[in-house]
């Protein structure tokens, strides 16, 4: 009974004989076509020209591509040209429009060459998706110039005359950029973001920007995220770490131009409070500030054994000390003039302005909520696809490498049920009624998987930000990575991970980021024999020094897998005007034992079991089960 009412449901979309027998003739010919290509990029950390000239590049694919299609036939130069003009193209038209003397035999010859490469590219689709990926104006232009026309004799003249009418209605660049535009979204099928796209670099909104308009991507949060998400959801402690990172980084222009979060609360205060510099006025100020609203947390929450980061209240103002755990400190600067002895992590009166301001600030601004939704509504704490495992930072061990036992609101979960609870209650944090005990309490657990000590997202036993500015000892600095870090290559626990979230242990990979890998010192991010592999390569320019490289792309097609390890990006303009292209170089992590087609992806585990319903449909229109509409009513 359930079965008919669910196939006199499908019978709305599908509702004759005809309309199911196309679709599954459409459905059976995409599941075996080859599996399209994966991208899986980790820790942007706000690095836009060099995020979106990997995203335009399809991680060197396209130049692999042009290499392919015109080999030896075309001059080095030429190709060069095309690759930037693909990459870039309504910079290079531009620049390209007062350089060259005959344009339009210029346009005549580019839009030949790019045919070929729509064609080479688009290979592996059907006919149907490659025209929802074309832009709508010029979809039926790109889709003659690449269909063979077999009935014609002369084909050269019939793509000559198309051609030639562009040309003379004034529209070759519209269809030049469409087509390089559809060229860059084709090499990519599906694109990975594992976490950490925000902090430490410049511009990580236009970085939001670009994702957003992309056509396939899914993102498993970083910690560095989870801190954005809290703020815009309106958790103080996470606003006010935000505060610090952008001193400390210097990227408070990210805040105030990209988001236009007002500042000039903040600014005033630390500036007519705190001593020293202006720099390290401003920075004391949001250090004091995130570590009174933490300790309020840390105070509410036992349950997150974070004890030993209270310490505010032991600040020796008389001997410059500060004691944290076992330790007694000396500190560097004792200008506290905000922390009441008798109250230590109470905000002063001119702080709890400040807060108040900052918290309506974040809430109100448009561009962040509209990222954060997304973030959301496309992002998860982890992701099962294709049979592998993807997420950001770690699964939490306990010391002997089993799966570490953590307190939720007075329920233990560990493994995969941990990151599903933690999951749960961020999106209380965000979507939850204003106002409400579950609100509170998910923004609080946003805060916790930012720093608490067995966040997913995280990965160590405390965050030393008070300890690096006002101790000078380095061995205060030090945070202890969680057993994970230590059990990279343990096969036992790497097979305990992938098990627990119901995946082969003898063909998936853990995809993670997090920990940049000091490829100059001989680091890999191969790990465990290829079962893991951490794939941050430093993409921020602060860790450049720290890695040796600038950032890795993995690529998964239908032959296997391979690392791409990027070099340094210039510029932008370097990149539009003088073609330099980021050099790559590349490591085969594994070879299929046999081709993989979309029958043996996720999407076509999918696509197979509507393709099973669709039969039965067809089953019951035959049988007289349920009454296919007649073409006549149907017209």
């Amino acid at each position: 009974m359930e079965t008919k009412k669910f196939l006199k449901v499908l019978a709305r979309e599908y509702p004759t004989e005809k309309s199911v027998i196309i679709e599954l003739v459409n459905t059976q010919a995409i599941l075996n076509l080859p599996k399209g290509t994966e991208h899986f990029i980790t820790d942007i950390h706000g690095e836009y020209e060099q995020f979106t000239h990997v995203i335009r590049n399809g991680s060197g694919s396209i130049w692999r591509k042009i290499e392919e299609v015109f080999g030896s036939s075309e001059p080095d130069d030429v190709k060069k040209d095309l690759a930037t003009l693909i990459y870039y193209p309504s910079e290079r038209l531009e620049f390209l429009r007062s350089c060259i003397k005959d344009i339009d035999e210029w346009y005549a010859d580019t839009i030949h060459r790019l045919v070929q490469m729509v064609k080479r590219v688009s290979s592996k689709y059907t006919r149907s998706h490659v025209r929802k990926m074309m832009p709508r104006d010029f979809a039926y232009i790109i889709e003659e110039l690449i269909t063979e026309k077999e009935e014609l004799s002369d084909k050269k003249a019939y793509y000559n005359a198309i051609i030639r009418t562009v040309l003379s209605v004034g529209a070759a660049e519209q269809l030049i950029s469409a087509m390089c535009l559809l060229i860059q979204d084709l090499v990519i099928y599906r694109l990975h973001i594992i976490g950490d796209i925000y902090d430490r670099g410049p511009a990580p909104s236009m970085i939001m920007d670009v994702l957003m308009k992309h056509h396939s991507v899914d993102i498993q949060w970083g910690n560095h995220d989870i801190v954005w998400m809290g703020a815009a959801s309106g958790q103080r402690a996470c606003i006010a770490t935000l505060l610090r990172t952008s001193v400390r980084y210097r990227t408070m222009d990210v805040l105030e131009d990209a988001y236009g979060i007002n500042l000039r609360p903040f600014v005033t205060f630390a500036l007519r409070t705190y001593q020293g510099s202006d720099w390290e006025r401003l920075h004391h100020a949001a250090v004091v500030i995130q570590y009174k609203l933490e300790g309020q947390l840390i105070k509410e929450y036992p349950e997150f054994g974070m004890e030993r980061r209270l310490f505010l209240d032991t600040i020796d103002v008389v001997h410059g000390t500060v004691t944290i755990g076992e330790n007694v400190w000396q500190l560097n600067s004792v200008d506290f003039p905000t922390i009441d002895v008798a109250d230590p992590y109470a905000l002063s009166c001119d702080e709890q302005e400040v807060m108040n301001r900052l918290v309506s600030s974040f809430g109100h601004c448009e561009k962040l909520q509209r990222h954060v939704r997304f973030l959301f509504e496309n992002g998860s704490l982890y992701k099962v696809y294709n049979g592998n495992l993807l997420y950001h930072g770690c699964v939490p061990l306990a010391a002997d490498g089993s799966f570490a036992k953590v307190t939720i609101f007075g329920k233990t979960f560990s493994g995969k049920a941990l990151f599903d609870e933690l999951e749960r209650w961020a999106r209380k944090g965000y979507f939850a009624k204003p106002g409400s005990v579950e609100k509170k309490k998910g923004e609080d657990i946003l805060w916790y998987l930012w720093t608490g000590p067995y966040s997913p997202v995280f990965g160590k036993d405390r965050m030393t930000s008070f300890e690096r500015v006002y101790i000078d000892d380095k061995t205060a600095h030090i945070e202890t990575k969680n057993t994970y870090y230590k059990k990279l290559d343990d096969n036992t626990v790497i097979d305990s991970i992938l098990t627990e979230f119901g995946l082969d242990t003898t063909t998936a990979h853990i995809v993670n980021g997090h920990v940049p890998q000091k490829v100059k010192k001989g680091e890999t991010p191969i790990k465990c024999g290829g079962k893991l592999l951490i794939i941050d390569g430093g993409f921020a320019s602060a860790y450049h020094e720290t890695t040796g490289i600038a950032g890795y792309t993995l690529v998964s097609n239908s032959y296997g897998m391979k690392l791409v390890v990027h070099k340094k990006f210039e510029n932008l303009q370097s990149a539009i005007f003088n073609q330099t292209d980021i050099v790559s170089d590349t490591i085969t992590v594994e070879t299929f034992p046999e081709r993989r087609f979309m029958r043996d992806t996720e999407p076509g585990k999918e696509m197979q079991e509507h393709a099973a319903n669709l039969e039965l449909l067809l089953e019951a229109y035959r049988a007289g089960v349920i009454s296919p509409m007649s073409e006549h009513a149907r017209a």
